[in-house]
């Protein structure tokens, strides 16, 4: 018997943040194998995101980790390097169950990816047939590009100030489902790199959690992997989604207590 496809296509992190529940996230930088997904799976993640905005990876190899993580039920992301068709879209049609858009500064900039990322009456999406999603089997296209939309995830990054001086209007943009704070970028564009306790850091969380309040939003965390205790903070807030921080930051920290356990057996 052919499953249905509610059966075959769910985004376990939608589920999860429908009942205010928080996320927990990875960035994948450096693991170029489908290796990745289960790990990240086993350690626990809700989901991961792929880099792609900050590594080399192929479009090819992102795909192959995307298929991989829908075989064993995580939801992968993809950040996007550029805000345009030929990425959003094609990250989507490669296994991806949701597109990070970095740097958005405007609700147009917003609508535009969702216009790329979902299929009509939402957007603009090509209509594309044996999707890995729906695990290359055949269904008609309507009722299957409406259950695409609702398990795909848009997420827009803000990371400028002209994003923050706009983020009502962004969050009010219809077929966005996150707004993802790059406190990052941030606080390098206002010339306090890396300075998290900069108070223009908090407002910019109070903020963006109030407006994607007010339109039925969610808010993610990212950049903050060094301070768990203003992630605390802005989860107590109301923000939803925490990414942890890279495959690459995790190894680095692994070895590097090992190799310091090691080396204090000889002092």
């Amino acid at each position: 018997m052919t499953p249905s496809l509610d059966e075959i296509l769910r985004n376990g992190v939608k589920e999860k943040l429908a009942r205010d529940e928080v996320v927990a996230s990875m960035m994948v930088r450096l693991v170029r194998g489908v290796e990745i997904a289960r790990i990240a799976k086993s350690a626990g993640f809700d989901t991961f995101y792929i880099d792609m905005e900050h590594c080399s990876f192929s479009l090819e190899t992102a795909s192959q980790i995307c298929m991989a993580a829908l075989e064993i039920g995580i939801p992968a992301f993809v950040r996007v390097p550029a805000n345009t068709p030929e990425y959003i879209s094609r990250v989507l049609d490669a296994g991806a169950l949701g597109v990070i858009a970095p740097h958005v500064r405007s609700a147009e900039q917003a609508r535009e990816v969702v216009r790329y990322a979902r299929f009509a009456p939402e957007g603009e999406r090509s209509a594309n047939g044996g999707l890995p999603h729906l695990q290359y089997r055949s269904f008609p296209t309507v009722p299957a590009n409406l259950a695409l939309n609702r398990a795909t995830m848009v997420i827009v990054m803000m990371e400028a100030a002209q994003a923050l001086e706009r983020v009502e209007e962004i969050a009010a943009v219809e077929g966005v489902d996150m707004l993802l704070v790059g406190t990052n970028d941030l606080t390098a564009e206002w010339g306090v790199p890396g300075q998290y306790d900069d108070p223009r850091v908090a407002a910019a969380y109070e903020r963006t959690i109030a407006a994607c309040r007010a339109h039925g939003k969610h808010v993610g965390i990212g950049g903050l992997a060094s301070r768990p205790d203003l992630v605390e903070k802005f989860v107590r807030m109301g923000a939803r989604f925490v990414s942890t921080g890279t495959d690459l930051s995790f190894l680095m920290a692994a070895c590097t207590q090992k190799a310091r356990n090691v080396a204090t057996l000889s002092r």
